[in-house]
């Protein structure tokens, strides 16, 4: 399988090449284009339960979209639905956590789950739960804004807000706090973060969709009574 990230950082898409009988799962809204021999198959990856709980709890789409070249190679563009980096992964028999939003694409062969956080995310932007990836095989991930990737050496540790979490390896140890006190938290602008521990790979996106928000929605006219 060929692919060219095009137009990064800022609206980045994913042009991948399948030759003929190649496949791709696909997240539910992320096809932007196709060729038209590619045909189309819609499930709830991993049973019902396993894509209720996918959805509901890991904020990505019940069903997912398995594409396959039939008769011949062809052309599928994906991108995510926010304006940003489009990064390419592939997995050796290993296990990647993406936070909720931003994974965008894999092999069919990677398992895709949710994974309970324990009380540490009870607080943190994306609830209890990460989609969890697993397996040989290659993964599309995108992030709001340009994508930072932090590669941390044995011991060595790491702080991100948990508005700009993308992914982080399953080794790299982590846990939720907040920045200073309670009212530091409360009027500094800054309230929690995620410190990590590696070794393993971090990503980082260079905006937050809860500081966008955070920032567009008193601005909006207000309807009056």
């Amino acid at each position: 399988m060929d692919y060219e990230i095009l137009y990064r950082p800022s609206y980045s898409l994913a042009e991948v090449k399948l030759k003929t009988e190649q496949s791709i799962t696909v997240e539910g809204g992320a096809m932007v284009y196709m060729s038209p021999n590619l045909v189309m198959a819609t499930e709830a990856k991993g049973g019902i339960f396993g894509s209720l709980k996918r959805s509901v709890l890991g904020g990505e789409s019940f069903f997912m979209n398995t594409y396959t070249a039939r008769g011949g190679s062809g052309v599928i563009g994906l991108a995510p639905p926010l304006s940003g980096d489009v990064i390419y992964r592939e997995l050796d028999a290993e296990t990647l956590f993406v936070t909720s939003g931003c994974y965008i694409a894999s092999d069919p062969e990677m398992l895709i789950d949710t994974k309970f956080g324990g009380a540490k995310t009870f607080f943190a932007r994306e609830g209890l739960f990460l989609l969890k990836l697993e397996g040989t095989g290659y993964m599309f991930m995108s992030s709001y804004g340009a994508l930072h990737e932090v590669e941390l050496q044995s011991g060595e540790q790491f702080v991100i807000d948990t508005g700009h979490i993308v992914a982080f390896d399953q080794n790299v140890s982590w846990g939720v706090k907040r920045i200073g006190g309670l009212k530091s938290t409360l009027f500094s602008g800054e309230g929690l973060v995620a410190e990590f521990e590696g070794p393993g790979k971090v990503y980082a996106q260079t905006r937050s969709e809860d500081a966008f928000l955070s920032w567009l929605i008193p601005k909006l006219p207000r309807e009056r009574g």
